[in-house]
């Protein structure tokens, strides 16, 4: 691998010996003198790993970049992968396993709302530390989570307002796949198309795994929305763009437009560029951003795993994790949970690929809300970004 662009980030190198492991790690955790362990804790397998496979790959990435410049407090990162399968009580399962019998520092994982649901207790329960990379619906701040994606005033609020201004839209079909993220995100959704005096005119919602959207394809034509809502996730979407393409539906017309908050360049990649082109998407991150950090890591990412490989919006997330661990760590002195938490409010990391973030004290970043248009080769080209950092609020008010 070439040099590594984050050598130094935090300034010289730190040894072992000037933080004790006693001191360092006075709770027990997986923390010698030179290693520390955390976990890592995704669907690698099930319909879910279109999506989740680019966050292992992320975290990877992230812990040999940090090792490759020293390590945290002097030790090198190890790490324990297990395999949360697309089955949430599977995820509670192997939480529980990382935090009790592993005793890792900290742990990178889940995706859907679902998961993060599952493992939640878990971590509440034993004091555990959970950077959780996906856009979700908020409502919900854990002492023990870091959320590294965006809540929904970051997101789905911010994306309608842009279909509104930019594209005149009115009317709205709201779909997504049946679990509490698209159930929830499109609440909200729906509760700001109604505010801003607009229409919904239809919603519905589909379970995972599923690949039959003729029937809503038909009532999506014969209703005639401005804009296709679509929260679908998985390996659903392949099933979805390609009908949607089947039924007539040119989305470069944009009659109707689409618009999606869950459609990455990782799920494009199992979708096929030519079957969605035309599409919007709104996120905090495209692989095609095109400033210094974002070039630096695009490029360490397919040394790593390949020229093919893309990068979307949460695998730019899960990568931030350890690098905000990290740091925490090193401005706390310790591997503690307790001190790790307290450190982590105001944490800066200037070079992460989607630009400056900034943890909030509600466990959220600070970042940018950019919409992409869908191109034909899995790129997305961005159309409109936010000229300053949006705040986090997870609990916004009206909308609960």
């Amino acid at each position: 691998m070439s040099a590594l662009p984050f050598m130094g980030i935090l300034g010289t190198k730190v040894s072992a010996a000037d933080y004790p492991t006693a001191v360092v790690n006075t709770t027990g955790l997986a923390v010698t003198d030179d290693k520390v362990t955390v976990g890592i804790l995704h669907s690698v397998t099930g319909t879910m790993s279109i999506s989740e496979t680019g966050s292992v790959q992320a975290e990877k990435l992230a812990i040999k970049q940090i090792n490759d410049a020293g390590g945290v407090l002097g030790r090198q990162i190890d790490f324990i992968q297990e395999d949360g399968a697309s089955d949430w009580p599977t995820f509670a399962e192997k939480a529980k396993k990382l935090l009790v019998q592993d005793k890792v520092a900290s742990v990178m994982g889940c995706w859907t709302s679902a998961s993060r649901k599952a493992v939640l207790p878990v971590f509440e329960q034993y004091n555990g530390m959970l950077y959780y990379p996906t856009f979700y619906e908020g409502l919900e701040q854990s002492p023990n989570v870091i959320y590294t994606g965006q809540e929904a005033t970051q997101q789905i609020i911010a994306g309608i307002d842009w279909v509104v201004s930019n594209k005149g839209a009115k009317s709205f079909y709201l779909l997504g796949s049946d679990y509490i993220w698209p159930r929830t995100s499109n609440k909200i959704a729906r509760k700001h198309i109604e505010k801003l005096g607009l229409e919904v005119v239809g919603e519905e919602y589909y379970p995972l795994g599923h690949t039959q959207f003729n029937s809503v394809i038909n009532k999506i034509k014969l209703r005639k929305p401005d804009v296709i809502y679509a929260i679908v996730v998985g390996g659903s979407n392949v099933a979805f763009y390609k009908q949607l393409k089947a039924a007539g539906i040119d989305m470069t017309k944009e009659k109707p437009l689409l618009l999606t908050i869950s459609v990455t360049e990782d799920e494009i990649l199992g979708i096929g560029g030519e079957n969605i082109v035309g599409a919007y998407a709104c996120m905090k991150y495209f692989q095609s951003l095109p400033n210094d950090n974002n070039v630096e890591f695009v490029k360490a990412f397919k040394e790593m795993w390949g020229d093919d490989i893309v990068i979307g919006d949460v695998t730019q997330a899960a990568y931030l994790g350890p690098w905000l661990w990290k740091m925490a760590v090193e401005k706390a002195g310790s591997f503690d949970i307790d001190k790790v938490r307290e450190a982590s409010p105001g944490i800066e990391f200037a070079k992460a690929p989607e630009g400056y973030v900034r943890i909030h004290e509600n466990h959220h970043l600070w970042s940018k809300t950019r919409v992409g248009h869908a191109l034909d080769d899995g790129q997305y080209e961005v159309v409109y970004e936010t000229e300053d950092l949006v705040e986090p609020e997870p609990f916004p008010e009206g909308y609960q």
